[in-house]
């Protein structure tokens, strides 16, 4: 019903930016709430960020507040990453997510994007 696609992973250093993005599908995409989990190598997927259909609820991961940013365009079916100050701990694979309610726990985010590359080097 909704297909996600992340785009913007890569290389950087400590200090450096990355903007990612995620395109979705359809006019529907307006009905959900959207989020962007990491995980990192042997640990569990973790809930990065998250806001919901309106744009007027968030939630951040602690160690994300004051350096990453989540925005929503609905008109232009978009979800986007800002994430600054980067650190060797924000290394993982991000993936974007749709779903009808807003929760940290990724078992409970039906939609998916293949998720995206971000590696940050100490």
């Amino acid at each position: 019903q909704v297909q996600l696609v992340e785009s913007g992973g890569g290389l950087v250093q400590i200090g450096e930016s990355l903007k990612l993005s995620c395109a979705a599908s359809g006019r529907t995409f307006s009905n959900y709430q959207v989020g962007w989990f990491r995980q990192a190598p042997g640990k569990e997927r973790e809930c990065v960020v998250a806001i919901d259909r309106f744009r007027i609820s968030t939630y951040y991961l602690d160690s994300v507040k004051g350096r990453f940013t989540i925005s929503r365009d609905n008109a232009k079916n978009t979800v986007s990453l800002q994430m600054n100050s980067l650190k060797p701990d924000d290394t993982g694979v991000y993936y974007c997510a749709a779903g009808s309610i807003m929760t940290s726990r990724p078992g409970q985010w039906p939609y998916w994007g293949q998720g995206t590359q971000v590696t940050v080097s100490s």
